[in-house]
């Protein structure tokens, strides 16, 4: 075994994930940093500044763990949260909080866009617009007018705290191509800012960052950041990803016909094929470009998918609920026990406001409610809204793509433990769902691309088989396709109403 190892780190949403892999791939040492997320009553941020201590302290404490020389670290590589920006000034720190994806105040400069220039935006960049970079970036242009005059470039969280790791200043800002699609603002397929998009919104190109590739080593670790993390300075640092593509790369998602559910915060549904082909039809798919070759990713998500679950059991059941403190795994074994009718409730998952199509407004409900239902079911209830919604998006992807070659779902996320979920998913969908066996999800793809960024790692067809390795398997069960198509009926009904 070698006596270099690769430092993944994923901030996420809940909470900032690193991990130490060996060269082979092998989980060293982990640690999770609970996120600071700062809730008001019109919006959701975090301290970018926090995001750095974050990742300062997990590398540090997976050090700690691992008993390994500050020096045993070949590269490290960062993944993010991907629709929210911070503005950084010249000296390279932040001026705006992290405006998070979860934040909807933009919505406003959603429709902006979308009266302005829709179409255009979605066939340049390979999304619609919507709670993602350019809605965000006019309102602090609009709203914030004096905030944003000091502004030298918008990064993503990932950036900022590699940019923070190595000292780099605002002149050295970068975003990989992977969160091209969420910009407004780009040519995806050409890999450039679109000038023409940018006048369109009198927004400066200079303030956009320049565009690298995943794997592309963007500086070394300064000292004083070095001493903070528990490392040796000069340790490289790449570009890294945003977290779903991370994800993507952690599933082994590199060929034609496999499917990725990231089963996190956000739920995740995605494609991998070798064309870009933005859903002008639709409007519901995003086309985000792959961190290997030529691959595209056509995929939509639920805003806070999962977090529907941690909201379900933290403030819905109360204390006067028996189920109060109960756990994710006895709620799974509880909801298993009911037989699913189909009259049960129905879920619409949107609490946040709905990305994929967008429509940040939308907000979530529950529709056939009776006094025989409890907790379980409304349970199942929300775990099946989002097999619903991945339906929506596998008909979307089936419009867009003829004869789509459904191959298989790998699931990734702390989502995937829950066994009732998975086959839920493979009933509704028709495809086989499949486990990963050492499911360390985003900061192993990160940590791929450091190894390939750095030359430790010299190809990725051998990293992801040695790598990536598949678990369980489950597969539709065909005597489930009548209920899963009255249920479909009832939530496109339910979910027409509120739209």
């Amino acid at each position: 075994m070698s006596d270099k190892y690769l430092i993944g780190v994923d901030i996420g949403t809940q909470g900032t994930k690193t991990v130490i892999f060996s060269k082979e791939g092998k989980c060293v040492a982990k640690s999770i940093v609970k996120s600071k997320l700062i809730r008001t009553s019109n919006s959701i941020e975090e301290n970018p500044e926090d995001q750095f201590d974050s990742v300062c302290r997990s590398i540090g404490e997976c050090m700690r763990k691992a008993g390994l020389h500050p020096s045993s670290i070949a590269g490290i590589g960062i993944d993010g949260q991907m629709a929210g920006i911070v503005g950084i000034g010249s000296d390279g720190k932040h001026i705006t909080p992290y405006d998070s994806w979860l934040d909807n105040r933009c919505s406003p400069y959603i429709k902006l866009m979308e009266e302005k220039a829709c179409d255009e935006i979605l066939r340049k960049t390979g999304n619609a617009p919507s709670i993602n970079h350019g809605p965000k970036i006019l309102w602090w242009k609009h709203e914030k007018t004096k905030i944003f005059s000091q502004i030298e470039s918008f990064v993503q969280p990932g950036a900022y705290v590699a940019m923070r790791l190595c000292g780099l200043k605002a002149k050295d800002a970068f975003i990989d191509n992977t969160y091209l699609h969420f910009s407004g603002f780009a040519n995806n397929k050409q890999n450039t800012w679109d000038y023409k998009l940018c006048d369109y919104f009198d927004i400066d190109c200079s303030l956009l960052p320049r565009i690298v590739k995943s794997s592309e080593v963007i500086g070394e670790i300064s000292s004083a950041s070095a001493k903070l993390a528990g490392l040796s300075a000069g340790i490289p640092v790449v570009a890294g990803c945003g977290d779903t593509a991370a994800s993507f790369l952690s599933a082994g998602a590199v060929d034609e016909g496999i499917c990725v559910d990231v089963a996190g915060t956000a739920s995740v549904f995605a494609a991998t094929t070798f064309s870009f082909k933005p859903d002008t039809k639709n409007k519901t798919l995003s086309c985000g470009k792959s961190v290997v070759g030529d691959l595209w990713h056509p995929y939509a998500y639920i805003n806070g998918g999962g977090m529907n679950l941690e909201w379900f059991k933290t403030k819905v059941l109360t204390n006067k609920d028996k189920l109060d403190v109960i756990d994710f795994e006895e709620l799974n074994r509880l909801a298993s026990e009911h037989a699913p009718d189909i009259d049960d409730p129905v879920f619409i998952p949107h609490l946040g406001g709905r990305s994929c199509p967008g429509n940040a407004d939308m907000r979530g409900a529950w529709f056939n409610l009776s006094w025989s239902v409890d907790a379980p079911i409304l349970y199942r209830s929300i775990l099946e809204s989002v097999a619903m919604e991945y339906c929506l998006f596998k008909n979307s992807l089936s419009s867009l793509y003829d004869n789509y070659p459904f191959k298989e779902l790998r699931i990734t996320g702390g989502g995937e433990k829950s066994v009732l979920w998975n086959q839920m998913k493979a009933d509704a969908l028709g495809i086989k769902v499949v486990q990963i066996q050492q499911n360390e999800g985003a900061p192993m793809g990160a940590a791929m691309l450091a190894g390939l960024g750095t030359g430790f790692l010299s190809d990725i067809e051998k990293t992801i088989n040695e790598w990536v390795k598949t678990t369980r398997e489950c597969y539709p069960d065909p005597d489930k396709n009548s209920f899963y198509e009255k249920r479909m009926k009832k939530y496109n009904e339910f979910l027409e109403l509120l739209s």
